[in-house]
């Protein structure tokens, strides 16, 4: 008989964006070391997503597991001390003792995306081994246009576990990449986890981006104006507001102005940034 996986549910929330949910539900009975240390590295993840990188590295000491000392690296880098955070990961990447450490090589990889250094973190991650590292991937090869590469690695996961929350998620983030009919089927993936799981911030985000892409726009600022209540600050409802606005002839320089204020460095900040200071020149020329 199968040993029930105290996990799933946990997992779950943390996949779909549910972070305080994780956090709060995160009390499992009847985990053996190996489990508790995953639960572990669970809370502080989601603990990251929520933006408090100090409790993480704080709570985290020299003498807890790698993977967690890993989480505390992601968490040290997010905080700004980049350099510091690459150097420690580099200088354990390449100790044979931990250096195959699943969470140690998945950090890496999100380091290294978030550096755009996409060959780096695929050095990493390529050889995959976890449905996680799997995902990754997926995401890796659809940020360098790659939708080839992403389709094989969402194939070993469908091979691996076709249902599983992580295998959906990928299906979805590829299907809205490869855009036209896939759109389509990339919204019902998200409707399915909003029947089945609380409804949060991701799979909002989710469903309106594949109805932005289906042309259906008023649909999408319900959806997204729905995760802003959730959250806030959060980059990606703001970007997509700032987008669905555009499109709908609505202002959406509110929006804008949140977004640079938490997270100045947003492509769509930069991207504003660079059209203004051309907008500047050009008007300096013609004067």
């Amino acid at each position: 008989m199968a040993t029930p996986d105290l996990l799933f549910n946990l997992r779950n929330l943390f996949y779909l964006g549910a972070y305080q949910a994780a956090i709060n539900n995160s009390d499992v009975p009847g985990l053996d070391a190996d489990a508790a240390t995953e639960r572990d590295t669970i809370v502080f993840r989601s603990y990251i997503a929520l933006g408090s990188y100090q409790l993480v590295i704080s709570e985290i000491d020299s003498s807890a597991a790698t993977s967690l000392q890993a989480v505390k690296l992601l968490a040290l880098y997010l905080t700004g001390d980049k350099e510091g955070a690459i150097s420690s990961l580099k200088e354990w990447l390449s100790d044979s003792a931990i250096g195959s450490n699943p969470v140690l090589r998945l950090i890496a990889g999100i380091i290294f995306m978030h550096e755009q250094d996409y060959n780096e973190a695929l050095k990493h991650t390529h050889s995959g081994g976890t449905l996680d590292l799997h995902a990754l991937n997926v995401q890796i090869f659809i940020k360098m246009h790659r939708s080839d590469y992403a389709e094989k690695q969402l194939k070993i996961m469908q091979q691996i576990d076709e249902d599983h929350t992580l295998t959906q998620l990928a299906n979805a983030w590829l299907d809205i990449a490869v855009g036209g009919s896939k759109i389509r089927e990339a919204y019902l993936i998200f409707q399915d986890f909003a029947e089945k799981y609380p409804m949060t911030g991701m799979v909002l985000n989710g469903k309106a981006v594949c109805c932005m892409h289906m042309g259906s726009f008023e649909e999408a600022e319900t959806l997204l104006l729905e995760a802003l209540n959730k959250d806030a600050k959060d980059p990606e409802t703001l970007a997509n507001l700032i987008v669905c606005n555009l499109h709908l002839g609505k202002p959406s320089s509110r929006f804008l102005s949140q977004l640079k204020l938490s997270h100045p460095d947003h492509v769509l900040v930069k991207n504003a940034a660079s059209s203004d200071a051309n907008f500047e020149r050009a008007l300096q020329a013609v004067a």
